[in-house]
């Protein structure tokens, strides 16, 4: 299995029926509500270090946990900052992973040239005069993998941890099939 760094966790859940952000702005120090710049309340915690989204709608989104486990405790401890400054909430247990962002090494250089041509031109976009990394696009698991130069990779769009391993692993896999990679 690749060893992979989880670099973000990004996941949603649900507070209650409408939320009322101006309240919620006023009650909980140093958060960040401007509705004529952005339609939600931000609101960043140190430990864990995470940023969590509020909107009217009752929705929040927890961007920044290095864990599920990290997302879960950071909307717990908003909810219960809520819940202290007299505010009814309702905390959904449900908490949705909308994407794991993960990077990894290959441990070598590689020839991003080679592996457009190898990987195929269908799943891949590589153009290194717009951005320095080639993209490839994996059905399974649906991921999406940014591999540079260096070696190193970044994947993205995995729910689960597990996903984004997998992606690495058989990426690691295809390179070697194609004898470019050691």
């Amino acid at each position: 299995m690749a060893k992979i760094k989880i670099e973000n966790v990004v996941a949603s859940t649900t507070l209650g029926e409408e939320l009322d952000l101006q309240s919620i702005a006023l009650a909980l120090d140093g958060a960040e509500y401007e509705p004529e710049q952005f339609p939600g309340l931000i609101y960043r915690l140190k430990e864990p270090k995470t940023a969590t989204l509020l909107f009217r709608s009752g929705k929040v989104v927890c961007t920044g946990g290095r864990s599920l486990p990290h997302v879960q405790e950071a909307i717990k401890k908003v909810a219960k900052q809520i819940e202290k400054a007299g505010i009814k909430v309702k905390v959904e247990p449900k908490i949705d992973v909308q994407n794991i962002v993960a990077s990894s090494d290959l441990g070598q250089e590689i020839n991003l040239n080679a592996i457009a041509i190898s990987l195929g031109l269908e799943r891949v976009e590589y153009e290194p005069e717009q951005f320095p990394g080639l993209v490839y696009r994996l059905d399974s698991p649906k991921v999406v993998v940014l591999l540079f130069g260096s070696g190193k990779l970044v994947c993205t769009g995995a729910k689960v941890e597990e996903d984004a391993a997998e992606a690495v692993d058989k990426i690691t896999e295809e390179l070697k099939a194609a004898g470019l990679l050691k």
